[in-house]
């Protein structure tokens, strides 16, 4: 070899010397990033396990707090507490005789029991005492019952003071701890039997109906999906590195959420708390699940584990990302809402979503790269670049499906939609027009047996009255009127009853108003309390334009009247944002159309169905009236990912091959990812039954049966069926219409 040729050959081996320095450089680059992406999760994992146990400090829990600003009764809210310099939110404590009547010795120790009530010392937050917390400086007193067999106390907390945290808890909590354990230790031996109730009770019965959610509904939740994806990946590595994803994008969530919230922001309720985590688990594993199937069909194409993710990342980032957006649009649409708890719910929501979607294509694909194939041990992927496109028609569950789909489509199309036709016939007997308190909990509370034992003895709206505010020149004939409605058993002007025999006090006046309150003979949560304000508000009228009525019926009234309101406004919206989401996804119009027609159309059938569940099997009494707006967003956002999973696969596949082989090849690749998708999913959401709220058990029965429906039998025989019988022409008015 002469020094020219010696010459040529170094020279032209040195750029090949220096390529493969740089790909040998790429691996290691990318591994260091992969780890640094993992630490920067951890950083947050940290910084959101202390962020978690924080959220239920910034909860609110009570209907009031949700009403609309526009609402009657948000502005008799807001004139009382002007009247009487705080906000009262009181407890009732019922003591029934346990037999018989109540004798002078018991009503001597209702005495000393009532005496001793200012002075409880609330040890959960570290100190003070119940008195500090209470309105005014009166004298409780029991009043007994015209029976003689029971007696009533109203406590008076201030709801401003009493539901601020303090030590990671409130006034409320602790008072509401102090005072039973004092009628336990005292009025208990004595034969007395008490149960406390009224708003505060309520409100500290639901505190410790949502104490489950950090802790059993999480790691129920947890427990589940790690079992369906042991089931689904055959690995013990696989599952744990998805779950710490989700883990980690629920933490990223609360880490957003609880200033939110905390600065009154945004409003944050149990429900909503909850449903959140289960949105993030339930998202971040879906994503996982298409992410992970495309890392394997990759990798039995390529050696490396990078360039096997980095194809796989590319494959998968469009129809994740399209979800994403699609159901973070959807919830923000929520924002349009009235009611405080469904506008709450949107951010709140959407911060979840935005943090399984960061997480699933930041850490987890991280992880994956570092650990190459050992992620699927014992089962890892060889490279024989065997894949699942060839099994249509053949071989597999969904080869076998799309073989069907291709052989007999309209067939196939026709007797899905006469099925969930047939469902959705029955949605309109879906009872969402309220439920009392006694019907809100699945199990016995001691706020709704305080309730109970209130209307053996007393007027049942006693404690939660009726409250007008009329101008001063007009409060008798307003007084006049109210007493003559015949759902009222007393009415007085201003904060406090006449005592039997003294003289009328003058009530106080604020800017020319006063006030009137009436006892209703209907409880505040029942039908019946609700018709009395519905009849006062139009009585009163013709005594005075300005008069406005509230107290705690018609707050529920307000409640409901709202979330009627959000529903007409904010389904129509959903359903315009996610057809352009789609549009611009698929680049077509035909496809969308039909992707959002058959989610509506499966959101009717899970609707038909859980009527006939809930009437016919639990035999629920109602539900409440947000049940059908939150099952909508929640089915019709994340029941159309599966159809974007399946659709830009196809979309994938027809640029490749003809649309019609597109579509069974995009069937056969996704059935088995998207099922698992669906599975989880519906098991994610089924883990609020756990917390025993009636409408919690509600949202997780639509949402599991709807995810079902629509994973089973709209993405998997009547979206691909209609569009194989379509065809092309499903793509108008891109170019892929023009093709085969």
């Amino acid at each position: 070899m002469t020094v020219e040729n010696r010459s040529e050959e170094s020279t032209q081996s040195a750029p090949n010397r220096a390529d493969a320095k740089v790909a040998a450089r790429r691996p290691r680059a990318v591994l260091w990033a992969a780890l640094a992406i993992i630490l920067a999760w951890m950083a947050v994992g940290a910084w959101g396990g202390q962020t978690q146990g924080r959220l239920s400090e910034v909860q609110k829990n009570d209907n009031a707090s949700f009403l609309p600003t526009s609402a009657e009764s948000t502005d008799v809210i807001d004139m009382v507490s002007r009247f009487s310099q705080s906000e009262e939110l009181p407890f009732l404590l019922s003591v029934e005789k346990d037999q018989g009547s109540l004798t002078p010795a018991d009503l001597a120790t209702l005495g000393q029991f009532a005496t001793s009530l200012r002075g409880l010392k609330l040890t959960a937050i570290g100190g003070g005492s119940l008195g500090d917390y209470l309105v005014g400086s009166a004298p409780i007193v029991p009043v007994p019952s015209q029976d003689g067999k029971a007696a009533l106390f109203v406590i008076p907390l201030d709801g401003t003071k009493g539901t601020e945290t303090i030590n990671k808890s409130s006034a409320l909590l602790a008072g509401a701890e102090a005072i039973r354990a004092e009628a336990e230790g005292v009025l208990k031996p004595a034969g007395l039997t008490a149960h406390l109730g009224g708003p505060a009770g309520l409100i500290s019965d639901f505190g410790a109906a949502f104490a489950g959610i950090d802790g059993i509904l999480l790691r129920t939740t947890l427990a589940v999906v790690l079992i369906i994806l042991l089931v689904v990946y055959r690995s013990p590595v696989l599952p744990i590195i998805v779950l710490l994803s989700a883990v980690f994008g629920l933490f990223l969530a609360e880490i957003a959420v609880y200033p939110l919230a905390k600065n009154g922001t945004i409003a944050l309720s149990g429900q909503s708390q909850g449903i959140m985590s289960i949105l993030v688990i339930g998202a971040a594993t879906d994503y996982a699940l298409l992410l992970v199937s495309r890392y394997r069909e990759e990798l039995h194409d390529h050696a490396s584990a990078w360039e096997a993710m980095k194809r796989a990342w590319r494959g998968s980032i469009e129809p994740i990302a399209a979800s994403a957006a699609t159901v973070i649009l959807g919830l923000l649409c929520l924002l349009l809402a009235n009611l405080g708890s469904t506008s709450g719910l949107g951010p709140v929501g959407a911060f979840g979503i935005a943090g399984a979607f960061l997480a699933s294509l930041t850490f987890l694909p991280a992880t994956l790269v570092l650990l190459g194939r050992k992620a699927f041990w014992p089962f890892a992927p060889k490279v024989d670049h065997v894949h699942r496109e060839d099994k249509v028609g053949t071989r597999g569950v969904w080869g076998r499906v799309a073989g069907m789909v291709g052989n007999h489509p309209r067939r196939t199309w026709v007797v899905t939609l006469v099925g969930l036709l047939a469902l959705a016939a029955f949605a309109p007997s879906l009872k969402a027009d309220g439920v009392s308190v006694a019907d809100t909990f699945l199990t016995k509370v001691d706020s709704v047996e305080a309730q109970d034992a209130i209307e053996r003895h007393f007027p049942a709206g006693s404690g939660s009255p009726v409250q007008i505010v009329v101008p001063q020149d007009k409060a008798e004939a307003a007084l006049a009127r109210v007493t003559k409605d015949e759902g009222i058993e007393s009415a007085y002007l201003g904060l406090v009853p006449p005592a039997p025999g003294a003289p009328a006090v003058p009530p106080a006046v604020v800017d020319g108003q006063v006030l009137i309150q009436a006892t209703s003979k209907d409880a505040a949560d029942s039908p019946g309390g609700e018709e009395v304000v519905t009849r006062l508000r139009s009585d009163l009228d013709s005594v005075s334009s300005e008069a406005i009525v509230g107290g705690n019926a018609a707050i529920n009234l307000d409640v409901r009247e709202a979330g009627v309101r959000d529903l007409k406004l904010i389904v129509p919206v959903v359903l315009l944002v996610i057809f352009v989401v789609l549009c611009l996804l698929l680049r077509a119009v035909i496809a969308p159309l039909l992707l959002v027609a058959a989610n509506v159309l499966s959101f009717g059938a899970a609707i038909g169905l859980s009527a006939l569940v809930f009437n016919h099997v639990f035999e629920f009494a109602g539900g409440d009236p947000s049940i059908p707006l939150y099952g909508f967003v929640f089915l019709v956002a994340l029941g159309i990912d599966y159809s974007i999973f399946l659709m830009t696969r196809v979309r994938e596949e027809a640029t490749k091959r003809t649309t019609r082989e597109g579509i069974l090849t995009g069937l056969a690749v996704t059935g088995g990812v998207i099922t698992s998708a669906g599975i989880v999913l519906a098991a994610t959401f089924s883990a609020l039954v756990v917390l025993p709220l009636i409408f919690l058990v509600q949202i997780a029965f639509i949402v599991a049966a709807g995810v079902l429906l629509d994973t089973f039998i709209v993405r998997s025989l009547l979206v691909p069926a209609l569009s194989y019988d379509i065809g092309s022409r499903i793509w108008w008015p891109s170019a892929l219409a023009r093709r085969p």
